[in-house]
């Protein structure tokens, strides 16, 4: 089911802005339509998923895709200085990152 929208009724926002449980919507979503990954599979992602080294899909070149969409569509700003392997590492490495970049504002 690759490209099935993940995405639904998004809980109250907190005063930061989004809720993690729409964060974790709207971020699989992301990775189901930048990566070409299966939907099934990512609604399985949790905080210990491997991504970066795990996933063939997510080699250097598909890492700059995947932040440019997060930017887009979650309306934060990636600086340079804030992308490492271990925000990369692991879903939960990057729903954290994505969560604290979306309270930063």
């Amino acid at each position: 089911m690759t490209g099935q929208n993940v995405v639904e009724e998004e809980q109250a926002p907190s005063p930061f802005g989004m809720s993690r449980a729409a964060i974790d919507k709207h971020l699989k979503q992301i990775l189901i339509d930048v990566l070409g990954l299966d939907a099934d599979d990512v609604a399985g992602f949790d905080g210990d998923t491997g991504l970066f080294g795990h996933l063939p899909e997510l080699d250097s070149m598909a890492v700059a895709g995947l932040l440019t969409e997060m930017e887009d569509r979650l309306d934060i700003i990636i600086e340079d200085d804030d992308v490492d392997g271990e925000m990369l590492e692991t879903y939960g490495g990057l729903l954290g990152f994505a969560e604290a970049k979306i309270i930063e504002g």
